[in-house]
């Protein structure tokens, strides 16, 4: 894609410093553009076109798993959010009293409330360390014969930190452990392959590195795992024959529509549908390089300053979108309050701010962004 049509699928006001991808992303044009395309067509004809709008929904579901390299669509569900695909694995598997869970000490609240809430059920949390050098090996020292699931944020929303998903997958394919990844802050930043780290889930939101709207999201469930969770919701939308309304009797459906209890969120399909061609037609792989050369921009600029100390660690080999730091004069708090009133859209995170650049964020933003810091 031409650099000039890349910045007009992006046209920011020029006095934001936009750098929190990792929160909540800007829509492409082509987005927004969709979303009122929808709008328009239904104050003018209402639901005629429905049988279109279905084509839209399924186009979706094709773009995800092109995503993260699904062989097939009946393993896609479209789901609300993370915490709500989470919490269909949590409450779908049956559970005995001994079990054991293991997660990292540095999850986002959606990837350990909804484990933690198993404790009822007797089930165990284990918190794995991610400190030292081989993180993976912490959590893989903690997979005994009790453990049923181990459910890992593919990058850390704090610092950045990125797992190697593929030496985790095979060691919970080795030991018979389900393997669920929270893949929010990673899916539409750096290329993805479901059958490399053979998860068995993977749940993320749109409205991060996808740039799509909140309140939608991909569902992925292996077609081992399919069987094995039971369903908590019901309705017309999750059986195999949707569209007949008398029919009395019913089935569940055979793919991971069985997840989709009720209507669909079409006007977020519309959207993340648009948005997640622009990512595809640019390429994941170009992506990610131009990612990690917008990432060390702005790890060259902080490290010019004296004043300032980086929390993520760029000596790894498998880098994100984020880099997180602190200022050794200057509080998270206050600082994150001084950027906020020059427009620099950041995040107050794992102990410092964050930055989240995507791949189209000009280098003029980073470097301002960095010169607004304060002495």
């Amino acid at each position: 894609m031409p650099k000039l049509l890349l910045e007009q699928e992006f046209p920011l006001d020029p006095a934001v410093y936009y750098l929190n991808h990792a929160a909540v992303a800007p829509w492409p044009k082509r987005t927004a553009e969709a979303v009122q395309t929808f709008a328009d067509e239904n104050m003018h004809r209402g639901a005629r076109d429905y049988p279109v709008w279905l084509k839209t929904e399924n186009a979706l579901r094709a773009k995800m798993a092109q995503l993260i390299g699904a062989h097939s669509t009946r393993n896609i569900a479209l789901q609300k959010n993370t915490s709500e695909g989470l919490s269909a694995i949590a409450y779908g598997l049956d559970w005995q009293a001994g079990d054991k869970i293991v997660i990292t000490d540095q999850e986002f609240p959606s990837n350990r409330i909804v484990w933690e809430s198993l404790k009822n059920k007797g089930v165990k949390i284990i918190e794995a360390p991610l400190s030292g050098e081989q993180p993976e090996q912490n959590i893989i020292a903690a997979l005994d014969s009790s453990v049923r699931l181990v459910s890992v944020s593919s990058v850390q929303y704090g610092t950045g930190l990125v797992l190697d998903l593929e030496v985790l997958g095979q060691a919970c394919h080795d030991r018979g452990i389900l393997f669920c990844v929270d893949a929010i802050q990673s899916i539409g930043a750096l290329p993805f392959d479901v059958n490399r780290y053979q998860a068995d889930f993977v749940v993320a939101d749109g409205h991060k590195w996808m740039l799509g709207p909140e309140g939608l999201a991909l569902f992925y469930v292996s077609d081992n795992a399919l069987e094995r969770l039971s369903l908590n919701q019901f309705g017309w939308h999750m059986v195999k024959d949707r569209g007949n309304y008398d029919l009395k009797s019913w089935e569940i459906a055979d793919d991971a529509k069985r997840f989709e209890c009720g209507s669909p969120n079409m006007l977020g399909a519309y959207a993340l549908n648009a948005s997640l061609s622009l990512l595809l037609e640019y390429g994941l792989d170009q992506v990610q390089q131009d990612l990690m050369g917008k990432v060390k921009v702005l790890e060259d600029a902080l490290l010019t300053r004296d004043d300032i100390q980086l929390i993520t660690d760029i000596h790894r080999p498998q880098r994100s979108g984020i880099i997180t730091f602190r200022h050794r004069k200057i509080e998270p708090e206050s600082l994150f309050t001084h950027l906020k009133e020059q427009g620099v859209v950041c995040a107050c995170r794992g102990g410092g701010i964050r930055f989240s650049p995507h791949f189209y964020t000009p280098e003029s933003v980073l470097t301002t962004a960095v010169e607004l810091i304060p002495a």
